[in-house]
């Protein structure tokens, strides 16, 4: 028997639905949406599966995009996207992997729904601009239009340079050393005088609630958490196709993500919503 279309290609349609809504819980919902309008369509019909499958499931994610934006609206604190466990050989696509960075998903949450699908289909996925008008029911000129805005919008907002995997795991595995001891200037030295930490609690776990500038202040509120703790434990992690981190504070987990530039870290990513960290055991299927 030949593979189902939909099972042959359902890491690249999780991938899809995952970079346009930053949360694997809302794209697993969106996959199994899409398989039961599959399952309804005369496939001997179908000539391109992928193309067909990537349509269903773009304009699925859109409708959970719409309706999501209204909520995040309401959320406690910030929102960062949901952090997924990878494997190392994600990061061998360099554009795979940091199209699912916590980093870039984070600058694709300031792009409207229909500016963040074609970003996405178009970028990272390299659709035809036809095959992306279909999807999202615009015309192709128009959809090269949104495309040359969100490119704009997007290069100005991403992390300025990109770093070797080698660099980026020195500077993880140096900054949770530096976490473990507690030591304000171990900290403040692998932070960059203008770093800012983001913090995700979602209002069920303790976090700031705003953007925390400047290394001595950030150093500070992250050394805190180590005293406070009467168990305190660190692992460097691949989360999103990066070297990542991943502690515990008292048995509660917390992942952290970092952009590093110039050897040092410029943000801190902080994910403290237990209901975000449910995916930190089994890597996740990438695809594009």
């Amino acid at each position: 028997m030949t593979e189902d279309p939909f099972v042959a290609h359902r890491s690249l349609l999780f991938t899809v639905a995952y970079e346009m809504l930053g949360s694997a819980a809302d794209a697993e919902d969106v996959l199994q949406e899409s398989w039961l309008r599959w399952a309804d369509v005369d496939q001997s019909q179908v000539r391109d599966p992928r193309a067909y499958l990537v349509r269903i499931v773009t304009r699925q994610a859109l409708n959970r995009l719409r309706t999501l934006s209204r909520s995040r609206e309401e959320y406690v604190g910030e929102w960062l996207p949901e952090p997924l466990l990878t494997s190392p050989d994600v990061a061998e696509d360099v554009e795979l992997a940091e199209s699912v960075s916590i980093a870039m998903l984070t600058v694709l949450e300031t792009l409207g729904p229909t500016e963040r699908a074609v970003f996405v289909l178009r970028e990272v996925f390299d659709m035809p601009y036809g095959e992306i008008a279909e999807a999202i029911g615009k015309s192709s000129a128009t959809v090269r239009q949104i495309a040359r805005r969100s490119r704009e919008h997007v290069a100005a907002r991403r992390p300025r340079a990109r770093v070797s995997r080698s660099e980026q795991q020195a500077v993880v595995e140096r900054f949770l050393a530096s976490l473990r001891t507690g030591q304000l200037q171990e900290l403040m030295e692998v932070m960059a005088p203008d770093v800012v930490l983001i913090a995700d609690g979602g209002g069920f776990a303790a976090a700031a609630l705003a953007p925390i500038h400047g290394a001595e202040l950030v150093a500070t509120v992250l050394a805190r958490a180590d005293r406070v703790a009467a168990a305190f434990e660190t692992t460097t992690v691949w989360l999103n196709g990066a070297p990542a981190g991943r502690f515990e504070v008292d048995g509660e987990p917390t992942a952290v993500s970092l952009v590093v530039e110039n050897g040092q870290v410029t943000r801190i990513y902080l994910m403290r919503n237990p209901r975000k960290l449910t995916r930190l055991d089994e890597p996740a299927e990438l695809a594009r």
